[in-house]
């Protein structure tokens, strides 16, 4: 009997540590299923446009004008499913484990641009986070800034990204 009951503790403990065990995602990886997508683009020195942007997947498009945008204020459009899995696509090698904040390896930082800021958040509210300076001339971060570049075009906010100056 007693050979029975330290053998089911056993079990019953290695079943509970199985079940609390974390499961990491790789290193990188596509965007997980009801996870969105926010870009930021923070102040710079002078006048850049600054902005949030989100896409869900289902394609749905939030764009937050903070200053010096055409736009103001948020302002919502359909880009589609397509739209939110090419961006995730493209931007699945910046997609580090789940939980991860880290700041995208370049050769030189300049400050005086804005820095750019990817955010992929799970429905649960867990975040995962890249950031690197609009300035990059190399490394890595080059990359993910030359992707993003293009980000307003891709997501048809381009009106509501470019730069404005307003009197006063």
């Amino acid at each position: 009997m007693r050979a029975v009951n330290v053998r089911a503790i056993a079990l019953l403990g290695t079943l509970t540590l199985a079940a609390c065990a974390s499961h990491p995602r790789a290193q990188t990886g596509s965007s997980p299923v009801g996870e969105t997508i926010t870009v930021a683009v923070g102040p710079c020195f002078g006048f850049c446009p600054v902005y949030t942007v989100t896409i869900t997947p289902d394609g749905l498009i939030r764009f937050n004008g903070q200053r010096h945008t055409a736009l103001l204020g948020e302002q919502t459009r359909a880009a589609g499913k397509a739209s939110y899995r090419m961006l995730a696509r493209d931007l699945a090698a910046f997609r580090l484990r789940s939980g991860t904040e880290a700041v995208v390896d370049c050769t030189a930082a300049v400050s005086d641009t804005p820095p750019l800021t990817v955010t992929w958040a799970d429905a649960a509210g867990g975040k995962t986070t890249a950031t690197v300076q609009s300035g990059c001339p190399g490394g890595t971060g080059r990359v993910l800034v030359e992707l993003l570049r293009d980000l307003p075009s891709r997501l048809g906010i381009a009106d509501w990204a470019k730069q404005a100056n307003r009197p006063g």
